[in-house]
């Protein structure tokens, strides 16, 4: 819900000056898109930093003005699914300047920079995400390894999230050919695919074999005749 009206006018005016510089010269790697209906929520993409499993990514991420801003620090949260110790399951964020090392005069720009930092030095003591907390200290490959998965699925943009090259129709079980088709079904029932080179010749076959049958009988019948006369 907006605190618009929940801060004194003396606040707003603050925080619409500092939104506004940070929009026109936002701090390096994080775009800012603040909102003209709802001043006391900020919206932010925050690139990846280079050298960690977040690079490549963009994150997109939330920043909300309780009633009491300043004398309470802003709340903050990941809206990009990440793994990391320090972000919870709901995208929540756990870092000491946005709890007891918050002071008044420290401003939003110092907050996103310190966000930022985060994803280069992350805070297993303070974890949010134990699993990702446990991995970074006991194995650090396997925690690369899920939080790059999570960057190219959520934070890579272009070919949906996704990565890797697209299925190949070939792949897989494939529908049988003419299996809707009760024309076609009722073909392949009831007779032999044609096959050069052999259908032909059993036709022929069959062919001679009747002529023959036709020529003994006709024989018999005249033989029969004259036994008659």
């Amino acid at each position: 819900n907006s605190n618009v009206e929940n801060l004194p006018p003396q606040v707003l005016r603050l925080v619409y000056k500092e939104v506004s510089a940070l929009a026109a010269d936002p701090p390096e790697g994080i775009k800012i898109y603040p909102s003209e209906e709802d001043i006391t929520e900020l919206l932010t993409a925050i690139e990846g930093p280079e050298g960690t499993p977040f690079a490549g990514g963009v994150f997109r991420m939330r920043l909300v003005l309780g009633k009491d801003f300043p004398a309470v620090p802003p709340k903050g949260y990941f809206l990009t699914k990440i793994f990391h110790p320090n972000v919870g399951h709901k995208g929540e964020i756990c870092v000491n300047v946005l709890k007891k090392d918050w002071r008044a005069e420290l401003g939003l720009r110092h907050v996103l920079l310190t966000i930022k930092c985060l994803l280069i030095h992350p805070n297993p003591e303070s974890a949010l995400n134990e699993e990702a907390g446990r991995l970074l200290l006991e194995d650090y490959a396997e925690y690369a390894s899920r939080a790059r998965l999570l960057t190219e699925i959520h934070a890579m943009g272009g070919n949906g999230g996704t990565s890797g090259n697209p299925q190949d129709p070939a792949d897989g079980p494939q529908p049988k050919k003419h299996a809707g088709d009760p024309n076609k079904r009722a073909v392949g029932a009831g007779a032999a695919p044609a096959i050069p080179g052999v259908n032909g010749a059993n036709s022929s076959s069959i062919n001679t074999s009747s002529s023959n049958n036709t020529v003994t009988k006709k024989k018999t019948d005249k033989k029969r005749a004259l036994r008659r006369l």
